[in-house]
């Protein structure tokens, strides 16, 4: 068993989002479940394969769709982003850094 802390963080801020792979599952689900901090940094189009769930453990956010509808996410708001919906986040916070939990599965 391992034990970890979601809100273990680096002291420092990131030049690039951290990202920490909590759970995995190689079943026909194949289900991930990562812990990605952010401080300050956006992100490029992602076009994906599977279902995300994302909750904002920390901070703020902001993620754009490409049918140019945005969301503004603070702690405690989850989302639920359908396969093969384009999105990127356009905004993280750094202080206090963005702590994402997501849940991904096909």
């Amino acid at each position: 068993m391992i034990i970890t802390n979601l809100f273990d963080l680096p002291s420092v801020l990131l030049s690039e989002e951290l990202t920490t792979l909590l759970a995995e599952s190689k079943s026909s689900a194949n289900v991930r479940i990562e812990r990605i901090v952010s401080t300050g940094q956006a992100s490029d189009w992602y076009d994906q394969a599977e279902t995300e769930f994302v909750a904002l453990l920390e901070g703020d956010a902001v993620l754009e769709f490409e049918n140019g509808r945005t969301v503004a996410l603070t702690k405690g708001d989850v989302l639920l982003i359908s396969p093969h919906e384009r999105h990127r986040v356009s905004h993280t916070s750094s202080n206090p850094p963005c702590v994402w939990l997501c849940v991904f599965w096909k």
